[in-house]
Formats: C-alpha cells, sequence, structure tokens
C-alpha cells in the first residue's frame, strides 16, 4: 500500500499487513512486507509457498495494480466478484465476499494456459508438418501438371495415329466402294446397250416392212417384237456420304476433359491432448494356434484358396475364397452363414455390421451383403478398379484404386462421394506402384502393402508420407496388413511363411510365427486382447492365434 509522503509530497511503499515502510515482497503472493511481519506472513499457510524477496528485488515481476485502489498492488483474489483486490478493498467494497489468496488464482489459471499451450503446440507441430509438406509440393506442381499435359498429349498423339487410320481405312472402303460402282455402272450400261441395241434392229426391221408386203416376214416380226420386253423400272446408285459426328460433345465424351481442382475438408487430429495407447503386452515367443478352421473354399488361380478375413464384433469372422461365396465361422470353427455374391472374396471388410467387398471388371463396383442376404450396391469407381477396402474410425471407407499403371487411395462416403484422394508425395511423385491391401491405424495413420514395391507404405490422414517398411530377410512379400488397439502394424508375409510385427512408426518388434508353424498366410484380422486370425490362402485353413502375453 501506498501513502502520500507530508515532507515530499510522493508516494511511499507500506506494508500490506502493519504499514510500515516496506522492505520486502513476496513474489507467490504479490504482498508488499516489513522486515517486522516477512515472519508473520511466512507463516501463513499457502498451497503453493512463499518467495520472499527484498523489495529492490520485485523489478521485473508483472503485478496485478488494484482497480479501485491504483497505487496498491493486489494481493486477494475475490471469488465473487471473480477480481483481483488489494488490502483495502478486503474491508471495503468485498468485506462478505469468498476470498482466495492471489496465488492460487494464478495458479490456477496456469494450469488451464498450460494445458491449453500444450494443446496448441500439438496442433503447431501438426501444422508444421502440413507447412513442410505444402511447402515441398509447390515446387512440384509445374511437373504434376506437365504429367497431366503429356496425359492429354499422348491421348491426342493416340488419337491422331486412330484418326489416321482411321481416314486410311475410309478411304480404302471408298476405293473399295468407287471400284463396286463403276462396275455396277458398267454392267447397267451393257444391259441397256444391249437393249437399245435390239430395239433399233427392231426399228430397222419395221421400217423395212412398211414398204413391203411380205406377210411372212411381219408375222416373224411380230413374237419378236412381243418378246422384247423394256424394263419398267431402273437402279440408280447413290454416292456415299460422310457422317460426321458432332465433334464438341463427342470429343469431351469420347476424348476426354478435364475436373475441375476439387476442395475437400480433411479432418485435423484432435486438438485435445490424446494419449497414445502403451501396451503392456509382449509377443510370445511361441505364440499359439487356439483354432484351425477348414474353410472348404476350393481351389483357384495359383493353386489359392482364402483370400481374406474380416471380424464383425460378435465373436464371428467372414471368409472370402476362390468361390464366389463368403463365409460366417464363429471363432470355434462353426459354420453360420454362407451367402453367394458376385465375384471371388478377394477383399473384404465390415462396415456398420455389414460385409462389404469390392468388385471389379465391367462393374467396378462396392457392394454390400444385407441381412437378408441380398447383395446391395454401395456406390460405384468408375474407371477405376477397386481392390482393397478398409472401413475408418470416421465411418468411411478408404479404397485402393487401380486404372491403367495409375494406382491410389481414396476415401469415400457411404454414398460414394469422394472424401479425400492420396496419390502423390510431397514431391509430385507416385506414392504407390501396387496399392493392394489396407488398412487404417488407431491414430488415423493410412497403411498399404504395395505388391510390386513389396513394401508397406504408411501415410498419415492427410496423405503426408510417414514410412515404408521392406521386411527383414528375404524372401519377404508384404501380402495383407492390419493393426491391433495398441498401434501394432500386422504384416502376412507370403513368401516368407510368418508374420511381421512393427510399431506404428514402421520399427520392426519381431516375427509373428505359430507353434504350429505358418504356411503362405494372407489375410488376416485382429480378433481380441492380442489374437488375431490368420488365412493360410493355399491350405484353404484359417488359424486363430495367440500371439501377446
Amino acid at each position: 500500500m501506498a501513502s502520500e509522503d507530508d515532507t515530499h509530497g510522493q508516494y511511499v511503499i507500506e506494508c500490506d499487513l502493519c504499514k510500515q515502510l516496506v522492505s520486502f515482497f513476496c513474489r507467490r503472493c504479490g504482498v508488499n512486507l516489513c522486515d517486522p511481519c516477512v515472519p508473520v506472513h511466512l507463516r501463513i499457510k499457502s498451497k503453493t509457498g512463499h518467495d520472499v524477496v527484498d523489495y529492490a528485488s520485485r523489478e521485473g515481476v508483472d503485478t496485478s495494480t488494484c482497480d479501485s485502489h491504483p497505487q496498491n498492488e493486489c494481493s486477494v483474489y475475490c471469488q465473487t466478484c471473480d477480481v483481483p483486490i488489494c488490502l483495502v478493498c478486503v474491508s471495503i467494497k468485498h468485506k462478505s465476499h469468498e476470498m482466495s489468496e492471489l496465488s492460487e488464482k494464478i495458479d490456477e489459471l496456469m494450469k488451464t494456459i498450460m494445458v491449453e499451450n500444450k494443446r496448441l503446440q500439438k496442433h503447431k507441430n501438426e501444422l508444421e508438418k502440413i507447412l513442410d509438406h505444402t511447402t515441398q509440393r509447390l515446387p512440384s506442381l509445374s511437373k504434376i501438371y506437365q504429367q497431366k499435359k503429356d496425359e492429354v498429349t499422348s491421348r491426342g498423339e493416340e488419337w491422331h495415329r486412330q484418326i489416321e487410320k482411321t481416314v486410311k481405312t475410309l478411304h480404302q472402303e471408298l476405293d473399295d466402294m468407287q471400284k463396286e460402282h463403276e462396275s455396277l455402272l458398267r454392267k447397267q450400261k451393257r444391259e441397256l446397250e444391249e437393249i437399245l441395241g435390239k430395239v433399233d434392229e427392231i426399228n430397222t426391221t419395221t421400217t423395212k416392212l412398211k414398204n413391203s408386203q411380205n406377210v411372212m416376214e411381219m408375222k416373224k416380226c411380230i413374237p419378236i417384237i412381243e418378246k422384247l420386253e423394256t424394263p419398267s423400272e431402273i437402279t440408280q446408285y447413290s454416292f456415299p456420304v460422310f457422317c460426321e459426328c458432332k465433334i464438341d460433345n463427342y470429343l469431351k465424351s469420347h476424348f476426354g476433359y478435364i475436373e475441375n481442382i476439387q476442395e475437400r475438408k480433411i479432418n485435423l487430429p484432435s486438438l485435445i491432448s490424446e494419449d497414445a495407447v502403451i501396451s503392456n503386452h509382449k509377443i510370445l515367443e511361441v505364440p499359439k494356434v487356439i483354432t484351425a478352421i477348414d474353410t472348404g473354399f476350393p481351389v483357384g488361380k495359383n493353386s489359392n484358396r482364402l483370400y481374406n478375413i474380416a471380424v464383425m464384433d460378435d465373436n464371428k469372422v467372414w471368409m472370402g475364397g476362390a468361390s464366389a461365396e463368403l463365409k460366417l465361422f464363429d471363432f470355434h470353427g462353426n459354420l453360420h452363414d454362407t451367402v453367394t455374391i458376385t465375384t471371388h472374396g478377394m477383399y473384404l471388410t465390415v462396415y456398420n455390421k455389414h460385409v462389404v467387398y469390392t468388385a471389379w471388371g465391367s462393374n467396378n463396383t462396392v457392394y454390400r451383403v444385407a441381412a437378408d442376404k441380398t447383395i446391395q450396391t454401395m456406390f460405384t469407381t468408375g474407371e477405376w478398379r477397386p481392390r482393397g477396402i478398409t472401413s475408418t474410425a470416421s465411418d468411411d471407407l478408404l479404397v485402393c484404386l487401380r486404372k491403367d499403371d495409375q494406382y491410389k487411395v481414396v476415401r469415400y462416403s457411404s454414398t460414394g462421394t469422394v472424401l479425400q484422394e492420396i496419390q502423390y508425395d510431397s514431391q509430385g511423385q507416385p506414392l504407390y506402384r501396387d496399392a493392394t491391401c489396407i488398412t487404417e491405424n488407431v491414430n488415423g495413420d493410412i497403411i498399404i502393402t504395395d505388391w510390386k514395391k513389396n513394401a508397406v507404405i504408411a501415410v498419415d490422414r492427410l496423405g503426408i508420407f510417414l514410412f515404408s517398411y521392406s521386411g527383414r530377410d528375404k524372401p519377404f512379400f508384404a501380402c495383407a496388413v492390419t493393426t491391433d488397439p495398441a498401434g501394432h502394424v500386422i504384416v502376412t508375409d507370403l513368401k516368407g511363411d510368418k508374420i511381421h510385427m512393427l510399431d506404428r512408426d514402421g520399427r520392426f518388434l519381431g516375427y509373428i510365427i505359430p507353434n504350429l508353424g505358418i504356411k503362405f498366410p494372407r489375410g488376416v484380422c485382429i480378433v481380441g486382447d492380442g489374437e488375431m486370425f490368420v488365412g493360410e490362402c493355399k491350405t484353404g485353413v484359417a488359424k486363430r492365434i495367440k500371439y501377446l502375453e
């Protein structure tokens, strides 16, 4: 507190407890103290303790000044009015109000500030990563757009070749048609000339007979005249017509056109701090086969039987193999249902309690099996052939797509609206050479197996490249992929007869090889705490494996 000195007409600083000249300052409580009052103040209970320093050392400390008494610093917090006040205010305006130490309020506010700052720092890190991705992508724009121009040019060159070929074909057709036309007209000319010659002969004979009395010659002439028939109709041959197609509509429909830039909103990670799921489990030294199910699928291409497995939430799994049907087994191997589908069950997922599969070819369609076992179309993928598919925590579907030698991952809504496309890295290079199987990790990362690169490739939820894993030993073939609740990445190694476990950052943790071994593992899904189902594609056996302690 300050009072006016009568001698000098200036303010002097007084102790907040006894009004003596101040000598010390408590940083924690924001209180001015004289020398005798320091021990008294130190005996006051404080959740945060005290920090008493020489009054001169208080410089640089940002303190609150009382609104009602600007010459005083605040040392108390009025909970009723939700404002900091000085000791004078305590005995005047706020006498009956609920009070607390200012330091306690400061600590409370600082805790909130620190939590929010931590949240913002996490968001800052995410935005910095996106900024880096965007910055790297800018120089590659011209390259990507040039690639698109090259595609248009290539299409034009192809059309030029086809047009030249078509022009030659049409010219040849016209040449052949001209020859045929000439032949028909020459034949018609000969026929007409022959008829006219006979008419001229008869005309000459008739003229002679006019001056003749020869009855017998006249009688001979009449049958000849009657026998000579003149045509009642004549054939006319039209010239060929070149039927032009309307170029504008035809080119757009058949040559191709440019789609406008699409704006799609992608959710960023939650701004609330998320603690990573930490698994206390360890990989079993010898994982155990709990159940082995002979799925009964027939032998298909390359001796394959069993392709894919997708888990339901009622201790059952759908399995697809080398036949146009899906089978539903429980965890003990009992067959509960069989559904006839439109293709082999190569790529499956469970979405909103329905098994969903992809079919490529003329359809290029994502299908859903309804509760009454009817097959329903969810959406089509146009010219792109769908392959691996997985459902996501945000209730979307991620699908691997292929067109010619291009591959991408597309996020779809349940109605087929394109929400996101992932195709290129920050430098504008294709991320994938053969994106086949796909899964989403617990943190939103998107992980695929690339059958040409023979690798596992991970991007974050924004499509920014994270890591690539190409195995530890040879032979290695990254076939299918899934993740468990702890974020472990599980990869079936078709050629190595083993299963690889990685952490969420792509670091190798160990092999999963059950006690009875595993042959040609392909489809895989997590079915419980530390358990998975893995399908042996050539034996048709699905094994339920306990892999974590």
